[in-house]
């Protein structure tokens, strides 16, 4: 069994900054891609910035140039470094991590429980 836990989410003003986190724990044999994945309410849940696990990244564009995605793998986690946030990056964000549990089972790919993100003055 795996679990995503993310932390870091809360209410800032526009200009702010945040950093989620999220931490896979359990059953764990590598972790490939990892992902950020939002969602606005009355909208579908969208790719915010996506890291490979060999280190390439590639954003949405309506964040490029303020959020940062990285990862350390050491601790199975991933970050998200949100600045300048504006009022319409309010939402709910997700981690997504594609998990191989064992050597013989395939990835798996596993969602955290989302962190609210609210912008607002």
């Amino acid at each position: 069994q795996v679990q995503l836990v993310e932390s870091g989410g809360g209410l800032v003003q526009p200009g702010g900054s945040l950093r989620l986190s999220c931490a896979a724990s359990g059953t764990i044999f590598s972790i490939s891609a990892m992902g950020w994945y939002r969602q606005a309410p009355g909208k579908e849940r969208e790719l915010v910035a996506h890291i490979t696990s060999g280190g390439n990244t590639n954003y949405a564009d309506f964040v490029q140039g303020r959020f940062t995605i990285s990862r350390d793998t050491a601790k199975n986690t991933v970050y998200l470094q949100m600045n300048s946030l504006k009022p319409e990056d309010t939402a709910v964000y997700y981690c997504n991590m594609n998990i191989k549990p064992t050597p013989w089972l395939t990835l798996v790919s596993t969602w955290g429980q989302g962190t609210q993100v609210t912008v607002s003055s």
